[in-house]
């Protein structure tokens, strides 16, 4: 064997031992990244939970406030703040059922409000109930945002970890596809138009 043939046999090996090293880097860097990027939309979701518990809570406060310009006009009242009180301190605020659940019971409760509002027009003209109404009309804006945000992230994540060759690293990490914040069953119904 001459030196030259075993210089190219050697030179092969090297070539052929770095692509192959080439090639690990490669599937390794994707995979630390892919890791990486299912890991940053699940904290996505959880600020954009937040962002919802946060709606919920400016909501909250604002309905309270509101509760108190109308206590001199309603009759059940009373019946309402404990409601509301004990809706926000049992509400858990990392779980999503909790928070949907908060959510569909203020709405019920800004209904009760509302209805008193028109059931006395003197309540109608007070000027500080007018801006609790404009605000919490904001309120419920901002709170629409927050769940168009969570969906869109959730939405977002669920397609990122059941995608290959993506699916593979989410099944390493037990990533699971995450529920959707979902409206009140009386809003996604039929509605009867009676004339």
């Amino acid at each position: 064997m001459n030196i030259l043939q075993i210089s190219t046999g050697v030179l092969a090996a090297i070539i052929a031992g770095g692509i192959v090293l080439l090639l690990i880097i490669i599937l390794v860097s994707w995979w630390i990244g892919t890791s990486n990027s299912i890991k940053k939309m699940k904290i996505s979701i959880e600020e954009s939970l937040s962002g919802i518990d946060v709606a919920l809570t400016k909501r909250f406060d604002l309905l309270t406030e509101q509760l108190k310009v109308v206590k001199g006009y309603m009759k059940h009242e009373k019946e309402i703040m404990i409601q509301v009180t004990e809706l926000r301190t049992n509400a858990n605020r990392k779980d999503l059922e909790s928070l949907q659940k908060m959510d569909n019971t203020i709405k019920n409760i800004n209904r009760e409000i509302d209805i008193t509002h028109e059931n006395y027009p003197q309540l109608k003209a007070d000027k500080s109930f007018v801006l609790l109404q404009a605000s919490v009309t904001d309120a419920e804006e901002h709170l629409q945002a927050a769940r168009r945000l969570f969906n869109s992230n959730v939405s977002a994540y669920n397609k990122s970890i059941v995608v290959f060759p993506r699916s593979i690293v989410a099944n390493h990490l037990h990533a699971e596809k995450h529920a959707f914040f979902v409206a009140d069953q009386v809003k996604t119904g039929d509605v009867p138009l009676e004339f």
